[in-house]
């Protein structure tokens, strides 16, 4: 596990202003499907472009607030990091899967997040997103749920540019 993805979480609720107080963090712009945030925790300045589901399955289940992000710190622990926040805990025997067109990315998850192991994959999988119409990412929970979002790309290229140049 990278070190990033550790603290990853623990910012990220305060970025996200429908399930925290978005006064912790600045909404840098807003990209069709795409909106980017910045945040400063300590002495790192986090910027994140980040989407919400357009569909879940299934749909007779709560599943909370649902995000896919793509992070960048200033101090390089991370760039153009992928991950999946739920509202629930994601069981860790069964990994959730990123697709984009052809490409299929397996992802491992730590409570409520999912990340990407590798970072070539992290890189694959960002480059499909850029060249992409949609997403779609598979989970299970730990009760047992299989559950699948669908995520527009619309405004992926242009939100990742802001978050890169706002934490360079």
């Amino acid at each position: 596990m990278k070190i990033s993805h550790v603290f990853f979480g623990l910012g990220i609720l305060a970025l996200t202003p429908s399930i925290a107080n978005a006064a912790t963090a600045k909404l840098e712009g807003v990209f069709t499907d795409w909106s980017v945030y910045s945040k400063t925790d300590g002495n790192e300045r986090i910027c994140y472009a980040l989407s919400k589901p357009k569909s879940k399955t299934p749909a007779s289940v709560d599943h909370g607030n649902i995000f896919f992000m793509v992070s960048n710190w200033k101090s390089g622990a991370a760039k153009e990091q992928p991950s999946l926040l739920t509202g629930y805990t994601l069981k860790d025997t069964i990994p959730p899967t990123a697709r984009v067109g052809s490409s299929k990315i397996p992802m491992y998850s730590t409570q409520n997040e999912a990340f990407i192991e590798s970072s070539l994959d992290e890189k694959k999988l960002v480059k499909a997103m850029r060249k992409g119409s949609t997403m779609r990412v598979d989970a299970v929970s730990t009760r047992g749920t299989q559950t699948s979002y669908e995520f527009s790309l619309r405004g992926i290229t242009a939100a990742l540019g802001k978050a890169k140049s706002i934490c360079q």
